[in-house]
């Protein structure tokens, strides 16, 4: 007699497992519900990923050029933009540590500006006759350059006269044409 009943006591004892604890109303993702833990470098590089393009990838559109005025680019690039170009150029971050280490010491950051100029006006799809304006930077930066080998034999090189020369480019738009008249045909 336990024999035949053994298939329903499974079934009882599956369905009982099933509902306890918090029930799910919803569709179930199965196997995708679980969390997989994600490293720390690759969820860094997206959140640089993200900082970069909210902060320093996008083109402001201003108002039109008055006449007379005096015609000066936006902000020279900040510190954080010219370190974030200069570690993608050369990068410090991943180092094994005790094994091989690198660091930027005493950083100092010198902001020329070459050029600034406007390119005559052109229609641009989905912004309508505007012009773009150029501002071209020589960013020069400054440190001491230390390494920590670890292996075979530990050992430290220190370079205090480094040197990194990064060109920065900053573009943004000015519209052309009287703004308030809006569209003349309505």
């Amino acid at each position: 007699m336990p024999r035949r009943n053994a298939p329903l006591v499974l079934v009882v004892a599956a369905g009982l497992l099933a509902s306890m604890g918090c029930t799910q109303l919803g569709p179930s993702l199965g196997i995708l519900a679980v969390p997989i833990p994600v490293p720390a470098y690759k969820q860094k590089l997206k959140e640089d990923q993200f900082w970069n393009h909210e902060r320093y990838e996008r083109v402001p559109i201003l108002g039109p050029l008055t006449s007379g005025a005096e015609i000066v680019a936006l902000d020279p690039p900040s510190d954080d933009e010219v370190m974030r170009a200069l570690e993608r150029i050369q990068p410090v971050q991943g180092g094994v540590p005790l094994l091989w280490e690198r660091q930027r010491n005493n950083v100092r950051i010198v902001k020329e500006k070459i050029s600034d100029y406007i390119d005559p006006p052109r229609v641009y799809p989905l912004i309508g006759p505007a012009q773009q304006h150029h501002a071209h930077y020589k960013c020069t930066v400054y440190y001491e350059d230390v390494r920590r080998i670890g292996w075979p034999v530990p050992h430290t090189l220190r370079d205090e006269d480094a040197r990194e020369v990064i060109y920065i480019d900053h573009n943004h738009l000015h519209m052309v044409g009287n703004l308030d008249q809006g569209c003349a045909g309505e």
